[in-house]
């Protein structure tokens, strides 16, 4: 399997700093015996670092915002926007697609699915993050 996608079945809470919180708790489930949890997969941090590299302004844009206060509203939404339009701007880099495609073809065409982020920094024993990110 790819560096750029796990299985659930290939990850447990060792794994969180690769799949996130969710995917380490999604992995753990699907080991218990009696839990339904649908087949799945985690999209790795090892991806999402090199889809970044497509966005080299990104630290640049970062850093700048890590200096704005809470009310440097227009500032922080300029900059919020200028991150976002970058991000969508990019084109996954083919090994990541070819492996997400895989994973999905694995999975079946005709199946519906759940899109959901999986922060390293969330569902923490001491900190949640929970709906700060996108869900689809």
């Amino acid at each position: 399997m790819s560096s750029f996608v796990l299985g659930f079945q290939d990850i447990d809470k060792s794994k969180h700093m690769m799949a996130g919180g969710k995917g380490a708790n999604l992995g753990e489930l699907s080991r218990i015996e009696g839990i339904p949890v649908p087949a799945g997969f985690c999209i790795t941090t090892e991806a999402f670092k090199k889809i970044m590299e497509e966005m080299p302004s990104i630290n640049e844009l970062l850093h700048q915002l890590s200096f704005l206060k809470s009310d440097d509203r227009d500032w922080i939404n300029e900059l919020s926007a200028a991150i976002r339009k970058g991000i969508e701007a990019i084109t996954i880099p083919a090994g990541i697609n070819s492996a997400i495609t895989q994973q999905l073809n694995r999975l079946g065409k005709n199946n519906a699915y759940a899109i959901r982020s999986s922060a390293t920094a969330e569902d923490l024993p001491s900190d949640s993050f929970a709906g700060q990110q996108d869900k689809y």
